[in-house]
């Protein structure tokens, strides 16, 4: 299941990111890559003192983790810090999968969604699509700054190459306490109904079957 979640980030708030990224250090991505992801993974990562990344992460995480959509696509367990890249003309990152269990030693957890934040307006730069392959063939996103995209972390995706302009990114994982990526898409989309329900027939017979379900379900397939 792919989620895309509009305006995490306001514009006021994609602006403070931007200008903290333009007088960061960059260095290679590939040092941050696993063993076989560190063949195609050709980009720029962010490297900013403790403070100012702390600032950073307080400002993108802090949005993310309480927006709805995020909150009902995902149901966190774990979630790690994110990385900030940047792509200039000839950079890409090939075709890979996650690694399966990532983190530091005394903090490792299991990557079950892998999140792209946009940070720049796909105007400031050609190529660049992140690409995911799904059943139903190939999907190419490039969505407005701000905007986020969730994906399960065991899909084959890539980076296509820039060719103009640089391409700015917030790149996460989390560990699900749904660990299915389909019992995930069902509780999201079951999730989307209640919401229209309680909106469009409130104190329904329907609304009360359909939450009793979800409730249920959650409670059948969550694992803590």
């Amino acid at each position: 299941m792919l989620v895309t979640i509009p305006e995490v980030l306001d514009k006021e708030e994609v602006r403070m990111v931007q200008e903290l990224m333009e007088t960061a250090t960059f260095r290679e991505g590939a040092e941050t890559a696993g063993s076989e992801a560190r063949r195609v993974k050709n980009n720029h990562e962010m490297f900013i003192s403790e403070i100012e990344t702390q600032r950073l992460n307080n400002l993108v995480m802090g949005k993310l983790v309480r927006n709805p959509d995020y909150i009902a696509a995902a149901f966190a367990a774990r979630i790690a810090a994110p990385i900030y890249a940047k792509y200039t003309p000839g950079m890409y990152y090939g075709n890979h999968v996650d690694d399966p269990v990532m983190g530091p030693p005394g903090q490792r957890y299991r990557s079950d969604i892998s999140i792209t934040i946009f940070l720049n307006d796909p105007e400031d730069y050609e190529g660049g699509e992140l690409v995911i392959t799904t059943t139903f063939g190939e999907q190419k996103i490039k969505l407005a700054a701000g905007d986020a995209v969730l994906y399960p972390s065991s899909s084959t995706h890539r980076v296509a190459e820039v060719t103009k302009g640089e391409r700015i990114v917030a790149v996460t994982w989390l560990q699900s306490t749904v660990r299915e990526p389909a019992k995930r898409e069902i509780l999201y989309n079951l999730a989307k109904a209640r919401e229209g329900l309680i909106e469009s027939a409130p104190g329904s017979a329907e609304l009360e079957l359909l939450s009793n379900s979800y409730v249920n379900l959650v409670r059948m397939w969550t694992e803590i």
